[in-house]
């Protein structure tokens, strides 16, 4: 028998995730340059466009079609048969979403100097494989599910891949033109639209309830009901505080509040509680967006000056530093099995574990 409230649940959940297509566009928009935003409006289309025929072609069958340690198994255009208190239609639209995430974070880090048909191929190849293959070692009864990794809506299965994909990526393409002076200093290159940077993090922030929230997939019974409040709890904790402590670092640091990196705090926090929402306490969640905000912050800054790699919206930071952090601080907050809490530190070392063979 499915579950009506379940069903429901979940597909209102997808929905939210789909719409942080429209935040991550609206991010990468306002952080480039106006010249660019036409290509970056069709990066942000084309990988959901695209991403969403080869998951179901090849993508969700290599993450759910069995159980073996590595990878799943071959299931064409998913005909088996997944259903649980849900039916398999719901969760393979839960589960397209959430792989077209992690595709759309490469493209704010290769923003204004990635050739328009190359980002297409990407697209295509983390949607079939490289998603697939690390989602399925967490969430597809891989090795590291098996160890007793705990990933619970993506910190490391969808951010950390989109921003170690966007650390790659960025890399290989190089800085834009004018990005770093003859001795390497680095220079500012200003977004032309902090409004529509703020409204994409606002819709971000707004849709993260139902990406955190729906990854319950389920509403049934008082467990279900009582996790679900306490995820929106943490969830919300940790990206309001990273948000005032990055604006408190970056007033010390700068002199004023920077509104960019401000915006990005918001995220960070959002990212790193992803991993433990559900088994860290809401001072867990406080203390996790603290530690975040430092990561971004500091992180940001390393990329771009030390490391002289060019990400016009700070995607790496946010995504790959933070999903990893978060994911880490999981063994060490985590109410059932943390460092803090008694646990040892097997789990801890089991999530950081975890952590470098994704990004291997």
């Amino acid at each position: 028998m499915y579950s009506s409230s379940d069903t429901i649940w979940v597909l209102i959940s997808a929905a939210l995730v789909f719409f942080m297509q429209a935040g991550f566009a609206m991010v990468e928009t306002g952080f480039t340059r106006a010249k660019n935003a036409g290509n970056i409006i069709m990066k942000n289309l084309m990988d959901f466009a695209i991403g969403t025929p080869t998951y179901w072609l090849i993508g969700f069958g290599l993450m759910f079609a069995g159980s073996g340690p590595l990878i799943g198994g071959l299931d064409i255009m998913v005909r088996g048969n997944y259903d649980s208190t849900i039916p398999t239609a719901a969760f393979l639209i839960f589960q397209t979403v959430f792989c077209a995430t992690s595709a759309t974070i490469v493209s704010g880090a290769m923003a204004e100097r990635t050739k328009f048909s190359s980002y297409c191929v990407y697209s295509l190849i983390i949607s079939a494989v490289i998603y697939p293959i690390s989602g399925h070692w967490i969430w597809g009864g891989g090795w590291l599910a098996q160890l007793g990794f705990h990933d619970f809506a993506g910190s490391t299965a969808v951010h950390m891949v989109g921003g170690v994909s966007a650390l790659v990526g960025a890399k290989i393409v190089g800085p834009r033109i004018g990005k770093y002076s003859k001795t390497g200093q680095s220079r500012a290159v200003p977004g032309h639209s902090l409004t529509l940077g703020a409204l994409g993090v606002f819709i971000l922030w707004f849709c993260w309830f139902g990406f955190n929230g729906g990854s319950t997939v389920s509403m049934t019974g008082d467990e279900s009901i009582v996790s679900a409040g306490s995820i929106f709890v943490t969830t919300n904790l940790a990206a309001a505080t990273a948000t005032v402590v990055t604006m408190i670092i970056t007033w010390i640091r700068y002199k004023k509040p920077d509104v960019s990196m401000t915006l990005n705090g918001s995220l960070a926090g959002l990212v790193a509680i992803t991993a433990g929402c559900d088994i860290v306490s809401p001072l867990g969640a406080f203390c996790i967006g603290i530690i975040a905000a430092f990561v971004v912050v500091f992180g940001i800054e390393f990329i771009d000056k030390v490391l002289k790699i060019d990400d016009p919206v700070g995607a790496i930071g946010v995504h790959g530093l933070c999903g990893a952090a978060g994911t880490i601080l999981t063994g060490i907050f985590a109410l059932d099995g943390g460092v803090l809490y008694g646990g040892g530190f097997r789990f801890l070392g089991v999530q950081a574990l975890g952590v470098i063979s994704v990004i291997c």
